[in-house]
């Protein structure tokens, strides 16, 4: 067996086809579980959370596969599904920390600190800090840019907001970032 990918082309003509639904359905997911499954934990930060949203985008992507029109690309059209689940998990467990704080629990600022970092860097923890500090909007702009290096044009089509306003949402949160680090340095932190 060969182990090259298969074509998005190839993937949907199978997913389109009733006998051969499921194995396209399964070759979709191995050719793209671990890329959305990084989309995913750079949001969540949690394992755990990143697995729930993924198996949930694609449970989303089976039942919604016939919708898919072509217009995008096969992966910004998975990587909208997974960012938009993160993102509504996001919300959710926002209600659910704000129930939490006025029932007296430590908010999620208190776990970071006390939580070892992923790989032992301060460096990497240090910045998971800053940017779980930014606003949900520039967070996610910023990681997208930052980590994964998205191209703007690409990021406004996934986000459906306008280059210029992304553009302006990396800067200020490129701005805060550096604020963290250097109150860090100044050991006002």
């Amino acid at each position: 067996m060969s182990h090259t990918q298969p074509s998005d082309e190839y993937i949907l003509q199978l997913l389109r086809a009733q006998h051969s639904a499921e194995l396209g359905f399964r070759l979709l997911m191995q050719k793209y579980q671990q890329p959305l499954y990084r989309v995913a934990r750079r949001i969540l930060r949690e394992h755990e959370d990143a697995n729930d949203v993924l198996q949930n985008s694609f449970i989303k992507v089976w039942r919604s596969i016939h919708t898919f029109a072509g217009k995008a690309q096969l992966y910004t059209w998975l990587y909208r599904i997974v960012t938009n689940e993160a993102l509504t998990f996001l919300q959710q467990q926002k209600r659910k920390a704000t129930q939490s704080i006025e029932a007296g629990e430590v908010p999620l600022i208190g776990q970071i600190r006390a939580d070892e970092p992923i790989d032992g860097a301060a460096l990497q923890a240090r910045l998971q800090m800053a940017t779980s500090q930014l606003p949900e909007k520039q967070r996610l702009v910023f990681e997208m840019r930052y980590f994964e290096e998205m191209p703007y044009e690409e990021m406004a089509q996934l986000l459906d907001t306008s280059v210029g306003a992304l553009k302006a949402s990396y800067h200020h949160a490129v701005k805060k970032v550096e604020h963290y680090f250097n109150a860090i340095e100044m050991g006002e932190l």
